[in-house]
């Protein structure tokens, strides 16, 4: 309702308010004459009770007055309500004609808005639909693109992947710096594995003023125009290599917190006492780190560190963590699958407490190993059915001391199991060559000659061991040459070791384990390698060329001990020699590979005489009475090995493929020399 309208209904209401308030004072005041006169006509009636019906005809008079009086202000009530409402329509009338005026000018406005809207979406449908056919043949990124910092604009998808491809592999080499508690470091992205979604980046660019609909994708295209617009690039990378990073920091850092340690060393437990220090904040590393590969920035940038304590040694917790049940040996036969055993740990806790309540930096305890019943190397040939490769050696028997340190070196291999991707070590399987381990002294190189060695001859075995390595196909992962050829294998398929120096080590890299058969007796060493054969299974040959030789010199010693012209032989000499090795695969007689195994060069090993003089003259080294150099005539030679696989022994000459003169025996060498131990037997 209208505001006219309420001030028109009020005026209304108060005029029909007065009129009732007149009204009915006129009838109170009508009413009261009334009453006096009936009451001033009764005392006259009593009075005269003849002038009663006067009386009454007043009375009746009267009231007809009063029905008058009524009727007229009836129709006087009547006559004002249709005045009223005359002027109530008239009123009425009035304002619906205004409201109608304001609407009509109300509906003009609007229908002037439409035309208008219409007119300007008419306008944009067609300069959109003009744009967009502009637009439509483009394949390249639009204008003002950038992804992180490179700008991408007028690439095609495969360009811009391109380019960032290539800049991005050049960020992964890029140091970042890091300054840690006053010290700095560096970390390339690429130690850490980032990966950098390119291909998403630049969808997500490309897409820009294509992926909505005309007006959107035009708005998009007007907008790139105007501003810049940039894509930021995920990245991806490999949180526990920047873990094991930054603990390696943690490790070096100036006042580094050094935690607690221990290991286990054969069957003993070692904890080592940490120290109070400092630490890398890790989280607030990394995050600063992949915020900055991210940003692409390379200036150095502060690492937070914060003081912690070292914590107390947690003797429980490690039990929890050594103590192991033994483990049986077991093999699946579908799949095929051995598992090796394993052997139980465990130790006192209690009488740990009592050896941790010292203070010390270092403390031992004792475990109890606690093997399983059925060992790996028990499991039977069923386990190891093929034979993958074998070699065999010859030594000689009678040189006792030589022959037990190859049949103790045997020992220790025979039986050994390999698990897939595991590394043999040869030092590690044997130990240190002790008296105590039963070794002895025998020939063995070092100085340039031939000398005496504790543990001397296990250089043959571990030359067996590497050849048969070889025809089973595994690989080489450390292997030296000896200094000079020996006669128990041709040049190429030797292999020298020395305990804490000189190892030899292979990979099982088949699929199952194998097993290290060995023997020896009968002046032969004998080592076989079994396992399963794989679906493709290769034929392997070695081959040897001998590039060139280098002779030996003639050494006459004088020895006073001697009678006057009188010679021994003290050590025969070794031609030297330059050779290469290759293994070579074949696959139903064709070779398939040839891969170069070693380049080995071998010095002569002098031929050493001893000869006699007067008692008088002192000793002196000289060359041959003729002054001249005795050599062995070479001949180029390539030697070839054909593949054991099928399990046929390969028993090389002694000469190989030079002339060498047998090594003397011990008792023409004096005894125990101070030598280090075994540089090459």
């Amino acid at each position: 309702m209208s505001e006219d309208n309420k001030d028109i209904e009020t005026g209304v209401l108060e005029s029909n308010i007065m009129k009732k308030q007149s009204k009915k004072s006129a009838q109170k005041e009508a009413t009261t004459n009334i009453d006096n006169d009936i009451v001033q006509n009764g005392e006259i009636e009593k009075i005269s009770s003849g002038k009663i019906v006067a009386v009454m005809d007043k009375q009746e008079t009267q009231e007809a007055a009063k029905k008058e009086t009524n009727k007229i202000e009836e129709q006087a009530i009547i006559k004002e309500k249709k005045q009223e409402s005359k002027k109530k329509k008239k009123s009425q009338y009035k304002l619906v004609e205004k409201k109608s005026k304001k609407n009509n000018k109300k509906n003009h406005m609007f229908i002037i808005l439409i035309v208008l809207v219409v007119l300007l979406f008419i306008i944009l449908a067609m300069f959109s639909t003009v744009f967009a056919l502009i637009n439509s043949n483009n394949n390249k990124i639009l204008s003002g693109i950038f992804i992180n910092d490179t700008l991408v604009e007028g690439l095609t998808e495969k360009e811009a992947i391109d380019a960032l491809n290539e800049k991005f592999e050049k960020e992964k080499k890029k140091e970042l710096k890091l300054k840690i508690n006053g010290e700095t470091y560096s970390i390339t992205p690429e130690q850490i594995e980032v990966q950098y979604n390119v291909e998403k980046a630049v969808q997500e660019a490309y897409d820009i003023g294509r992926d909505g609909n005309i007006l959107q994708n035009n708005f998009e295209i007007i907008k790139t125009i105007l501003e810049e617009s940039k894509v930021d690039i995920e990245l991806t990378y490999n949180e526990q290599l920047l873990n094991n990073i930054l603990n390696e920091f943690n490790a070096i850092i100036p006042n580094a917190m050094i935690d607690n340690n221990y290991y286990v060393d054969e069957n003993k437990l070692i904890i080592d006492r940490g120290i109070s220090g400092v630490v890398i904040n890790l989280e607030s590393a990394k995050n600063i780190i992949i915020d900055a590969i991210k940003e692409g920035k390379r200036d150095e940038i502060e690492i937070d560190t914060i003081y912690k304590e070292c914590p107390e040694i947690d003797i429980e917790k490690i039990h929890s963590e050594v103590k192991t049940e033994p483990q049986n040996a077991t093999y699946i036969k579908e799949p095929f699958e051995i598992i090796a055993h394993k052997n139980g740990l465990d130790f006192d806790v209690e009488e740990a407490k009592k050896v941790l309540s010292e203070e010390k930096d270092e403390y031992v305890i004792g475990l109890t190993v606690i093997e399983p019943e059925i060992l790996t190397n028990e499991l039977g040939e069923e386990a190891f059915p093929d034979l993958l490769g074998s070699y065999t050696t010859k030594y000689d028997e009678t040189n006792v001391s030589r022959s037990k340190n190859v049949k103790i070196a045997i020992s220790k291999l025979n039986g050994v199991v390999v698990m897939p991707g595991e590394i043999f070590s040869y030092n590690g399987t044997l130990g240190k060559r002790t008296v105590e381990e039963g070794y002895e002294y025998a020939s063995g190189f070092a100085g340039g000659k031939v000398v005496p060695m504790l543990g001397g001859g296990i250089c043959q075995v571990s030359s067996t061991l590497y050849t048969a390595v070889l025809y089973a196909n595994l690989h080489i992962v450390e292997r030296y040459n000896h200094m000079f050829q020996v006669t128990y294998s041709g040049p190429g398929k030797d292999a020298t070791v020395s305990y804490g120096t000189l190892d030899f080590k292979f990979e099982n890299t088949r699929d199952y384990p194998i097993m290290i058969k060995a023997k020896a007796g009968g002046g032969l060493a004998e080592i076989k390698i079994y396992g399963i054969k794989e679906p493709v299974e290769y034929e392997v040959e070695i081959l040897t060329n001998v590039l060139s030789y280098t002779p030996y010199k003639v050494i006459y010693e004088n020895d006073s001990s001697l009678a006057a012209g009188r010679e021994i032989v003290s050590q025969y000499g070794l031609q030297g020699c330059n050779s290469v090795t290759y293994r070579i695969l074949k696959l139903n007689g064709q070779e398939v590979s040839r891969e170069l195994l070693s380049e080995d060069s071998y010095d002569p090993l002098n031929k050493v005489i001893r000869r006699g003089v007067a008692a008088t003259k002192q000793p002196s080294t000289s060359n041959n009475s003729t002054g001249q150099v005795q050599t062995v005539q070479p001949q180029q030679q390539e030697t070839t090995s054909n593949p054991t696989t099928s399990g046929t022994e390969q028993v090389p000459a002694d000469s190989s493929t030079s002339t060498p003169e047998p090594t003397p025996s011990t008792a023409e060498i004096p005894e125990e020399p101070e030598i280090p131990e075994e540089p090459g037997t």
